[in-house]
């Protein structure tokens, strides 16, 4: 496949700390790296003998949610080639837009952007859990033909909230059912 020097090209890797780095990688670990994305620093292929480069306008984008506990740190032949840049969620005026365009409307979208950045803020400032920890957009994002109504909210509130705010604090029942009433109350 040819490269063409004035196009850009970008490669996403979802998740990319929950796999082994040389097994992703294998030699192209070395051949990302700023100073050696050139021909002149080409590797062989093991399988065709093809020479093999990444020319300086491929640009690798790794996302990962840094709240699995299931994955280790990041492993640092990764983390010495990427830069890190951190995404919270932003319930606001866009994501409200947004939301209105999808057939919802004005008081939910209020009700979403209020309610989760409440429980945002009590994530957040938890010392065992934090800003990796916040509930995102996703949950909340338009998923079939349902009308999407209190009863739609309350849904997912039931079903996909409280069950991940049960795990963020397995030991404290009560204050879960504090938050799950607050985000679920009626003013």
């Amino acid at each position: 496949l040819p490269i063409y020097p004035d196009n850009k090209y970008v490669l996403v890797i979802d998740e990319i700390n929950r796999g082994k780095t040389e097994k992703i990688f294998g030699e192209l670990i070395t051949l990302i790296e700023d100073d050696k994305r050139e021909e002149l620093h080409k590797a062989t292929l093991p399988y065709t003998k093809e020479p093999f480069w990444v020319p300086k306008n491929l640009f690798i984008i790794g996302t990962m949610n840094t709240a699995d506990r299931s994955i280790a740190m990041v492993d640092y032949a990764l983390r010495r080639r990427f830069s890190f840049i951190s995404l919270s969620p932003k319930f606001n005026e866009k994501f409200k837009t947004h939301l209105s365009s999808s057939r919802f409307n004005n008081d939910l979208c209020d009700k979403i952007i209020e309610r989760l950045n409440e429980l945002n803020q009590q994530i957040e400032s938890d010392n065992d859990l934090g800003v990796g920890y916040q509930v995102g957009h996703s949950f909340f994002c338009p998923d079939g033909d349902e009308p999407y109504d209190i009863h739609w909210y309350n849904k997912k509130i039931k079903y996909d909230i409280e069950p991940l705010l049960h795990e963020y604090w397995f030991d404290q029942p009560e204050h879960v059912e504090e938050l799950v009433t607050n985000l679920t109350r009626d003013n």
